[in-house]
């Protein structure tokens, strides 16, 4: 089959390798679309959990086209959504109902073979069925199932003030989430005017554009839609320059959710008497664990919607033009279809 392999950092190939066959539990799927994610990119640079030679892609819509001895509920021809996370089951966390924290956390795409590949194998029980379901929303799930953990770790109280920086693809499911789980007025901050578009066609009230070279005027138009600061500020750009306003803008008593990844290098500096006297909390919100049938109930629903997220669709042998369009201020969302 034909893959991308990542075979060192900052270095991958579109090769031939041998076809994954599944064994007791699995099935294998031919891939019929993988979405392009910032994840990505810390993996080709040599980050976050790679493991080389690593054929990459975690947010996997794949048709059944065999099953492993054993599986049950699932038929060739199948179409589904895969969740790329596997779990040992027998760690400290584990034990403790910390899953997500699992000591031997195991991602397709991540440090396992994923989807940027004509086939992949996965867990029976880790495929979802569309249900009719288009392939070009469904990709959608897992990076919606990583905002309904980032919600959940948020516990947002009702009538919240909420800014969120970010209006990438995660930005934008999270504050579709957000909205229908309590905030009364969402504010998105972003260097994109395309993607504040989506995000005011998506709900939001309030929308402010960023200048990446100079942050301060955005942040002052924030300060005079909430003189008072916010209650929940949330990071969804991975930028430590952008975190480092997140505790001034917030309120007495706020809350400032770290959702997008940074390099693991990356410091901020805070002030602990501010974060001490005003009683400001700060969350990290990582991943996620069985979140996708709630992902997938959303976007069946319409609840959450994608309508303009992607913007890109390229075929395998062009993944560097895929790689390329995370980021970018023209794109939203790439995705490859192997």
């Amino acid at each position: 089959m034909r893959a991308v392999v990542f075979e060192r950092p900052y270095e991958f190939r579109v090769k031939q390798v041998a076809d994954p066959r599944p064994g007791p539990g699995e099935v294998r799927l031919r891939t019929v679309v993988t979405g392009v994610c910032g994840t990505d990119r810390h993996l080709l640079a040599g980050g976050f959990l790679a493991r080389y030679p690593l054929i990459p892609g975690h947010e996997m819509v794949g048709e059944v086209e065999s099953l492993g001895d054993g599986v049950t509920g699932l038929q060739v021809g199948d179409l589904v959504a895969a969740d790329n996370t596997i779990l040992c089951g027998h760690c400290e966390y584990c034990r403790r109902d910390q899953p997500l924290y699992c000591r031997n956390f195991y991602s397709l795409g991540v440090n396992g073979p994923g989807g940027f590949a004509e086939l992949v194998v996965v867990r029976a029980e880790k495929c979802f069925p569309l249900a009719g379901l288009d392939p070009m929303v469904a990709v959608m799930t897992e990076p919606l199932a990583c905002a309904v953990h980032g919600a959940d770790v948020l516990n947002l109280r009702p009538g919240s003030d909420v800014l969120i920086f970010g209006a990438g693809p995660t930005g934008l499911l999270l504050s579709q989430l957000l909205l229908h789980g309590g905030a009364a007025r969402l504010t998105v901050a972003a260097p994109s005017a395309h993607k504040l578009e989506l995000a005011r066609a998506f709900g939001a009230d309030e929308t402010v554009q960023l200048d990446r070279d100079d942050l301060d005027e955005g942040v002052a138009r924030l300060r005079e839609i909430a003189p008072s600061g916010f209650d929940v500020v949330v990071e969804a750009t991975g930028s430590p320059a952008v975190l480092a306003y997140g505790p001034q803008l917030c309120r007495m008593g706020g809350t400032v959710l770290v959702y997008g990844m940074a390099d693991a290098t990356d410091r901020v500096p805070f002030s602990p008497y501010d974060i001490f006297a005003r009683e400001l909390t700060i969350k990290g919100s990582f991943a996620q664990t069985h979140c996708f049938d709630r992902a997938l109930l959303a976007l069946r629903t319409g609840r959450v919607r994608t309508d303009g997220i992607v913007t890109d669709v390229v075929p395998l042998e062009k993944f560097d033009q895929a790689l390329a369009a995370v980021g970018s201020s023209a794109s939203v969302k790439a995705v490859v279809t192997p």
